[in-house]
């Protein structure tokens, strides 16, 4: 059964909006957890514009399931990792005009690059995910760069307005996942992903994991974490 991980940023963007301490993300992955969540995902980016240090180091001593932390692949990204261990990390491309990730990493174009820093993360002891988008050079590349697991970037299916494209992304991101795990890679997927796409995604044996934030956090303004995270739950499992 598919399992559902919840990323906690977008309470941490809230809270940056006053720089002040509430709300906070450490209490809302708690909720998340106690709600039926398989894991918490957290972003710490460059520009540190909602996750901060101190949320993920908070976060590793409290979160009970699993504790995965997006990063981009630099040196000071590697400090942090090998430090706080996480018990998985995700490598994702980064911009810092970019309002959320806007795609998949380029692996292929960065390979050795990729081989290097990964050998790092697994010398630390971390699993590593490549966040690439369904494209089987890519996934190729990330088999090759030594990945675990990938995610598939479904931002692309989420923006389809018309049924028939959604439809026809929807089995380019099916036929992605059945190559990545033919090459014997984990395979999650995430980014745009709310409570009417989903749906599609139900019983689909492709994929292990869903990754998802916005959406999440937005209904729970409304109606709760838990509750949120409940009905998310219902629409996956």
């Amino acid at each position: 059964m598919a399992k559902l991980e919840v990323n906690v940023d977008h309470v941490a963007t809230v809270r940056q909006a006053r720089l002040i301490d509430e709300p906070d993300p450490v209490t809302a992955a708690a909720l998340a957890e106690l709600a039926g969540a398989d894991g918490i995902i957290v972003h710490l980016r460059e520009d540190r514009r909602h996750i901060q240090d101190r949320d993920l180091r908070l976060l590793r001593q409290t979160v009970k399931t699993r504790l995965n932390l997006e990063m981009a692949a630099t040196d000071e990204m590697l400090a942090i990792a090998s430090e706080v261990k996480p018990d998985l990390v995700t490598l994702v491309p980064e911009k810092r005009a970019e309002l959320t990730t806007e795609g998949g990493l380029n692996v292929k174009g960065n390979l050795d690059f990729l081989k290097d820093y990964i050998k790092r993360l697994k010398e630390a002891g971390l699993t590593v995910s490549l966040f690439v988008d369904p494209d089987p050079v890519q996934i190729n590349a990330a088999k090759e760069a030594g990945a675990a697991w990938v995610e598939l970037h479904t931002g692309t299916y989420a923006e389809a307005r018309e049924e028939a494209e959604a439809q026809k992304l929807f089995d380019q991101l099916l036929d992605a996942a059945r190559h990545a795990r033919s090459l014997g890679l984990r395979v999650k997927c995430g980014h745009g992903l709310n409570y009417v796409n989903i749906k599609r995604f139900r019983g689909r044996q492709e994929f292990e994991e869903f990754s998802i934030g916005h959406s999440i956090v937005s209904r729970a303004v409304l109606v709760g974490m838990e509750r949120a995270v409940r009905e998310m739950l219902d629409l996956i499992k």
